[in-house]
């Protein structure tokens, strides 16, 4: 079988609407090959192309025609294409908490990796680097989303409220997960302060 119909037989079974890298089918064939043969499959309509070298078979639905991935999810195959851990940005973890009403421009997301910005379809999404392994505890679970709001408001906007909104937004087993999590003192103490 050629790196081609390999390609094509692997990418038929990903599921329709999931994103995927290109990076996948690099045991395959070279470079050059890999990218010829998803360019071809680009062509013939198997295969849209999201961002850079992400990809996806897209999915049709009756009602709105043709459904894209979230955005989120794209930026978490691509960080996992480039061994990256992300988190979601403090503004909107707070947003997704209810703590507050502040909806962000464009989609900003803690990273490992190097700051940059990345084109997803019409979407540019900001990736800023942190050093703070931290901010990116817990990533992609509700207990990181928790701190990652906290680390957002700081110190001085950790109220009872912010406190009460996170805990009401947590299951049992994602709040002792968010306890558990290495917090600054600050933060701790405003969750004890709060909680009694």
């Amino acid at each position: 079988m050629s790196v081609a119909e390999s390609i094509k037989s692997k990418v038929l079974k990903i599921k329709k609407g999931e994103p995927f890298v290109t990076n996948r089918f690099l045991n395959l064939g070279s470079r050059p090959a890999v990218d010829k043969a998803i360019s071809r499959l680009v062509e013939e309509g198997v295969i849209e192309r999201l961002a850079r070298g992400v990809f996806v078979r897209p999915k049709k639905s009756r009602f709105v025609g043709k459904v894209m991935p979230d955005v989120s999810r794209v930026v978490e195959v691509i960080a996992k294409g480039h061994g990256e851990t992300i988190q979601v940005h403090g503004a909107e973890a707070a947003r997704r908490f209810k703590i507050s009403t502040q909806m962000p421009i464009k989609p900003v997301y803690y990273t490992n990796g190097p700051s940059r910005e990345i084109q997803v379809g019409n979407l540019k999404v900001k990736l800023v680097h942190t050093s703070s392994q931290r901010k990116l505890q817990f990533a992609g679970k509700k207990a990181g989303l928790a701190l990652t709001a906290l680390w957002y408001l700081g110190k001085e906007q950790v109220n009872s409220e912010a406190v009460r909104l996170i805990r009401e937004g947590l299951s049992e087993s994602e709040y002792e997960q968010f306890l558990s999590a290495s917090k600054p003192l600050w933060m701790n103490q405003a969750i004890q302060f709060f909680n009694e």
